[in-house]
């Protein structure tokens, strides 16, 4: 049997979600994907009746459950929506008769469909993986570790968000502060399909696709998509890319405010608020999936394809030089002759031949170098502030909040 492999990034939001870019239209978000080398996204919020409007007009029918935009990319219909606990859900729905469907069951139970792109719905995980299923739709925790709106922050396992449909739970996505080694940790989890995706509010090639999934199917449609994250008949992910998790805003247990780093005891000895600032402390992921891992070390079932780490090529391109806005006329001009010169971003990153890349800039292929070979350093991310990139030989220096016992004289 033939396949096809796709690079997909499968969780998106409009520009009707808090905090999206303005140029997050259908139309933007298919002109930039194959910049990127995207050849699949989602559509992002197709709950909300004003975005449906966009992607009904921008985007014409193609195979079965799939859309697409003039140039080829392909678009499948998803959103995401957070339940009554405030856990977030990826949602992807096979056709437009399935989300008129979602909207009237949801509708009851939603306030703000129409005026939110990612809609808080008075359900809990297991009500709405209800009508999910029901309506041939596929589920799954978004960014399950984060300590807003995850999963893991609300519950200890699937089971107890999804209950009896933990079982047809497919899929889990990672989230920008998680990977699969730190996953895997959680045996519970082996039997799921991980995704890697950006979450994007913005169609940037450095937002769009900074995460990604590398789809085998048959063909690009809803049934073998579906096919893949249920790994069945060939069909699979073979491949997630993503950050390195030291990059996401929410790695490290830090203050909100004053950004201090804390081991998770002494955080614990001060409720969770940081006795700098009294602003709270938020979990950081790798302290999370500490207190859920039965594993030492991320154990991977014959199943799990590799995990690439990756860096965004304007982020590389600031490095290489020592601009740091990755918007600057300068930066942006590098990109467009590197994408100009090789196809696509993804190409750059993992596929282009060392020396092919010197050829057109020595110091930014050095980076991209540096960062294939894991020579990249970070201060890493926390407290809902990015992860720093440091060039390759500069050591990050964290600040740790050092814990001290209380003597007499304090008194």
């Amino acid at each position: 049997m033939d396949y096809v492999e796709v690079n997909a990034d499968l969780h998106l939001h409009g520009l009707y979600s808090g905090g999206v870019s303005k140029n997050m239209i259908p139309r933007v978000i298919g002109e930039q994907a194959p910049l990127k080398g995207l050849g699949l996204v989602g559509t992002g919020d197709i709950l909300n009746g004003r975005w449906l409007e966009l992607v009904k007009r921008d985007l014409k029918s193609g195979t079965e459950g799939i859309l697409e935009h003039p140039n080829g990319t392909k678009f499948i219909l998803q959103t995401e929506v957070e339940d009554n606990k405030r856990v977030h859900h990826i949602i992807l729905v096979p056709s437009f008769s399935k989300v008129e469907e979602l909207i009237e069951k949801f509708k009851r139970h939603v306030l703000n469909l129409d005026t939110d792109g990612r809609p808080r719905v008075h359900l809990n995980g297991e009500e709405i993986a209800e009508i999910c299923i029901e309506s041939g739709c596929l589920i799954g925790p978004a960014h399950a570790f984060t300590p807003w709106t995850a999963l893991f922050k609300e519950y200890n396992s699937l089971k107890e968000c999804y209950g009896k449909y933990d079982k047809r739970i497919y899929f889990l996505e990672l989230g920008l502060s998680a990977d699969t080694d730190m996953a895997d940790r959680i045996k519970d989890l082996h039997r799921l399909t991980f995704l890697s995706n950006s979450d994007a509010h913005s169609p940037w090639p450095n937002k769009m696709g900074r995460e990604f999934n590398r789809l085998r199917v048959k063909e690009i449609s809803f049934k073998e998509i579906e096919k893949s994250l249920k790994r069945e008949n060939g069909r699979k992910v073979i491949l997630n890319t993503g950050l390195n998790p030291k990059e996401g805003k929410y790695h490290k247990t830090r203050c909100i405010s004053c950004l201090l780093f804390f081991e998770p005891e002494d955080a614990g000895r001060y409720n969770w608020k940081c006795p700098n600032c009294g602003k709270p402390i938020k979990k950081g992921v790798d302290n999370r999936i500490n207190e859920l891992a039965d594993l030492e070390e991320g154990k991977h079932p014959e199943h799990r394809p590799s995990y690439v780490h990756t860096i965004p090529l304007s982020e590389i391109i600031s490095l290489s030089l020592g601009v740091k806005n990755v918007y600057s006329i300068k930066v942006q001009a590098k990109w467009e002759e590197f994408v100009k010169e090789f196809g696509n971003e993804i190409k750059i990153l993992l596929e282009t031949d060392f020396k092919e890349l010197q050829k057109a800039d020595a110091k930014v292929a050095e980076m991209i170098k540096a960062f294939r070979e894991n020579r990249i350093q970070y201060i890493p991310g926390g407290g809902g502030v990015y992860g720093k990139i440091l060039p390759p030989g500069k050591k990050p220096k964290i600040e740790y909040y050092k814990f001290r016992q209380k003597c007499l004289s304090d008194y």
